[in-house]
């Protein structure tokens, strides 16, 4: 599976802590709480619409292509959040682009298995693919509210968290390079036993 996990995890990671500190950031930027409620809510609505688009983009698109420009517009729009600081109007519009992104990231993922190696062995795919990446998401939280003084604010948590963005496009374009994208013989072993050599009779 080569260095799919990695970036999975990376985006993962970077995914749910943009939800989590949205509301912080935009309270920071001088949003009311219910303001900040409203843009994380809208948000969600620019992820359905986005799921929507998947189709369209799956159909024109390969693999590596979509992967990496779908992580590179989800850092694309937390770099945005992160340096803009309003006028609030202009920040929910942001929220929602993010949200877009982040409705076809959720289905690129869903779809990760099956757009490199079919159908089989899916089960145990899906289960090695996506651990590492469900353990991400269920640190963000924490992550997003350890890491916020230290660097700064929320601001510069984001400014973080497009970085990271960055680097995961950057290991899915290496690990599509490099052949990590392999026939599923390679890298699953099969669950047919080998055959004998027959022995010859006297």
């Amino acid at each position: 599976m080569g260095g799919v996990p990695f970036h999975t995890t990376r985006l993962d990671l970077g995914m749910y802590a943009v939800v989590m500190g949205l509301i912080p950031l935009l309270t920071e930027r001088g949003a009311s709480p219910s303001t900040a409620a409203w843009a994380l809510g809208l948000g969600g609505a620019g992820q359905t619409l986005g799921r929507t688009l998947y189709t369209i983009l799956s159909a024109r698109t390969s693999v590596t292509t979509r992967t990496v420009t779908l992580i590179t517009l989800g850092g694309a729009t937390t770099a945005t959040l992160a340096l803009i600081p309003g006028p609030m109007p202009l920040l929910i519009v942001l929220a929602v682009l993010a949200g877009v992104v982040r409705g076809n990231l959720t289905l690129l993922q869903a779809t990760a298995v099956t757009d490199r190696w079919g159908t089989t062995h899916y089960g145990r795919l899906s289960g090695l693919l996506g651990a590492p990446a469900r353990i991400a998401a269920a640190l963000a939280p924490w992550v997003t509210a350890a890491l916020a003084a230290p660097l700064g604010g929320y601001p510069h948590l984001f400014a973080a968290l497009a970085a990271l963005s960055v680097v995961a496009a950057c290991l899915a374009l290496l690990a599509s390079r490099e052949g990590h994208t392999r026939p599923l013989s390679r890298s699953v072993p099969s669950s047919e036993p080998a055959s004998r050599p027959r022995t010859q009779r006297p």
